[in-house]
């Protein structure tokens, strides 16, 4: 099991107060961080709740747009993913009760989910190396997108962020499918352009460490 540093943890903490700092300021496109760097584990508490994997995609995108409409709230008196994780638990619950079944007894209770969250960093196998790259992937995307044009930005914080269709891109921006897809495509283009350097970098580095 690898060891954790403390230190490791609080620069975690603090990464993510400074992100909901940055959507509190209206950068929305922050916010599509906090996303990519917990959708996974947060589908994976509401999967022990919901059995169907679509379904349970829909509440945790449902948690995530909770989540964004009350960041404003936030004050940093817990952990950000303390926080998230109540919202997750209640979605899941109301959502289970709003169709009729019954929320299981035995899930972690939204008290003790800074507890948990220790836990699965203590059993996670990322090493401070594999953590540094998370964080350097994060802040280059972060900076992509703050530089991308007004258009590419918000196409790609309403697809990747609010979770809309392409559809409802379109009407918001009142322009054809068409022109969203492609600038949706390029948003991710200039992003991919950026990161695979980094990328390749690490790569080199894994193959020189396994050599």
């Amino acid at each position: 099991m690898a060891d954790v540093e403390p230190s490791q943890i609080d620069a975690s903490q603090e990464f993510d107060n400074e992100l909901v700092r940055r959507v509190q300021r209206g950068e929305s496109a922050a916010f599509d961080l906090l996303v990519r760097k917990y959708q996974h584990r947060i589908a994976g508490l509401i999967g022990r709740y919901i059995s169907d994997w679509s379904e349970c995609q829909d509440v945790a995108q449902d948690t995530f747009m909770r989540a964004y409409r009350a960041i404003g709230n936030f004050r940093g008196d817990a952990q950000f993913y303390t926080w998230l994780h109540r919202i997750a638990v209640n979605t899941a619950k109301n959502h289970l009760v709003s169709s009729k079944r019954r929320p299981p007894t035995d899930d972690i209770d939204a008290v003790d989910a800074e507890q948990f969250d220790s836990g699965i960093r203590l059993r996670d196998t990322d090493t401070p190396e594999r953590q540094m790259m998370r964080q350097e992937v994060e802040r280059t995307v972060m900076r992509v997108v703050e530089a991308l044009p007004e258009e590419l930005r918000a196409a790609i914080t309403m697809r990747e962020v609010d979770g809309l269709s392409y559809d409802e891109i379109a009407q918001k921006m009142n322009c054809p499918i068409g022109t969203v897809r492609s600038r949706i495509y390029r948003a991710r283009e200039a992003i991919d352009t950026e990161l695979q350097p980094l990328l390749d970098t690490n790569a080199t580095n894994r193959e020189r460490s396994h050599s």
